[in-house]
């Protein structure tokens, strides 16, 4: 491990969490722009569960792994428990797995 490297990204990525708190107060950006930064990051978001979700090193990681992402989005948007949504998506991604579901 490289951890020179390393120490450098945690101290850089430090850094910029700690430029967005001082800065709060002393910027202004428009509400256009807040608005597209909110949507970047979710964009972010989504596009990290997705590729999590349907790939597996560099194929395809089969049905079960996506139907659990998408049972526990479910669960986490009708506001169940954190515990219980990751609960639910584990126990259908096995389930589906112990049936024969790749």
């Amino acid at each position: 491990m490289n951890w020179p490297a390393v120490l450098t990204l945690a101290g850089g990525t430090y850094l910029l969490r700690l430029t967005g708190v001082v800065l709060r107060d002393r910027v202004r950006l428009p509400g256009r722009v807040e608005r597209y930064v909110d949507l970047g990051a979710t964009a972010l978001l989504v596009a990290l569960v997705a590729t999590a979700a349907f790939t597996d090193g560099s194929g395809f990681a089969g049905w079960a792994r996506p139907a659990g992402v998408a049972v526990g989005a479910l669960a986490a948007w009708r506001k169940v428990p954190f515990v219980l949504v990751v609960v639910l998506a584990a126990a259908t991604t096995a389930g589906l797995r112990h049936l024969g579901v790749p």
